[in-house]
């Protein structure tokens, strides 16, 4: 069955960098696009990157552009998250998601996944 499992959250300071993995099974990765989405206690779950399958082109929201990077290793079945620059703004639970359907650009709405991960909780101390 298909499996998405987050690591690599933390508790870090304002400034510090960290990397966010996602490591997939049980379904053809490379034919799929993947997100990640994050969501605080009491808010809504919000877009972050996504990365298309094929081309591997990018988006990002507004709010993480030029700070975070979205890749991926299709050999490892593994979706990277570097986040740099991070601010206190960033703590959430990140979760890590499939897009299934070939997409021809990164989503951005979170209804157009149909798998997702866990989470990993990422906090960002002033």
């Amino acid at each position: 069955q298909v499996q998405l499992v987050e690591s690599g959250g933390g508790l870090v300071q304002a400034g510090d960098s960290l990397t966010l993995s996602c490591a997939a099974s049980g379904f053809t990765f490379r034919h799929a696009s993947t997100g990640w989405f994050r969501q605080d206690p009491g808010e809504e779950r919000e877009f972050v990157a996504a990365i298309n399958w094929g081309t591997e082109s990018t988006s990002y929201a507004d709010s993480v552009e030029g700070r975070f990077i979205i890749s991926r290793d299709n050999a490892k079945n593994t979706v990277y998250l570097q986040m740099n620059s991070l601010q206190p703004g960033d703590t959430a639970v990140y979760y890590c998601a499939v897009d299934r359907s070939f997409s021809r650009i990164p989503q951005r709405d979170q209804n157009e996944y149909d798998y997702w991960g866990q989470g990993t909780q990422v906090t960002v101390s002033s």
